[in-house]
């Protein structure tokens, strides 16, 4: 893979996205609004640790956001504009393309993380305390690498689609509900667990609240975080086949335009 395409790729993604209005709305306002909502849900509930739902929660739910409008929404944009077949046809790569965008978008995304901590801390003087440092910062990054993976395959499955708009809005509830961003994922029926226990967001979700309250099962935190790598994986290959799929039945359909 080229990586001058990839850093290239990043940095002009991060330009374009920051000049849209609503992207702006979804990186700097949303997690403002999130955590004044999981604050009030939150603070008669007896617990002592904010950090771990309504910061977490709110910065989440606003990355999350961030990658549903802007990573799926990339393509739609694209398609639009008539460049979508330029950039598949490009010689740097329609993967490394794609992928440039979506981390750069991610990478810009955490912000959302930080702005949350600010909200709780200069509106409501909320205790907040970090109980493993390193373990929190192995789970972000774990989290970051899903988050990006994840995305490539909503990518790669709205190249030919001509409804990105309404699956992306589609995509955001669901996701923020079945992974646990704002409640714990066992307070859900037994059915529903069992899809959660498919996405690997609910293992970043998990491992980083683990880490913000403090492991005190190792053993569970590495199984967790086996889980998250497998699934991260299989999203990598899966990701990959798309890609080959995708990438046939362009040759032979040409379907990447707008009509």
């Amino acid at each position: 893979m080229n990586f001058k395409v990839l850093f290239s790729t990043m940095k002009v993604q991060m330009k374009q996205s920051f000049a849209r209005p609503m992207f702006r709305f979804c990186l700097l306002v949303n997690p403002v609004v999130n955590t004044i909502l999981l604050y009030e849900m939150y603070r008669n509930s007896g617990s002592d640790n904010f950090m771990a739902y309504v910061v977490l929660g709110a910065g989440l739910m606003a990355l999350w956001g961030c990658i549903c409008f802007s990573s799926a929404g990339d393509i739609n944009r694209e398609r639009y504009s008539g460049t979508l077949a330029l950039i598949y046809a490009a010689p740097a790569g329609f993967p490394a393309i794609i992928l440039g965008k979506i981390i750069g978008n991610t990478l810009m995304s955490l912000v959302t993380l930080c702005i949350s901590l600010i909200t709780a801390v200069v509106l409501f003087r909320v205790p907040l305390h970090l109980e493993n440092p390193l373990l929190f910062l192995v789970a972000l990054l774990s989290a970051i690498v899903t988050f990006i993976t994840i995305s490539s395959v909503i990518a790669c499955l709205l190249t030919l689609s001509r409804k990105t708009e309404l699956y992306m809005n589609c995509l955001e509830i669901p996701i923020i509900l079945l992974c646990g961003f704002v409640f714990p994922v066992s307070v859900l029926p037994n059915a529903v667990q069992f899809a959660s226990r498919l996405l690997s967001p609910t293992y970043a979700v998990e491992l980083l609240r683990m880490s913000v309250n403090g492991c005190e099962d190792p053993a569970l935190f590495r199984e967790k975080l086996l889980m998250l790598f497998l699934l991260t994986l299989i999203y990598a290959v899966l990701s990959a086949f798309l890609y080959k799929k995708i990438d046939r039945r362009v040759r032979i359909a040409a379907t990447l335009e707008v009509s």
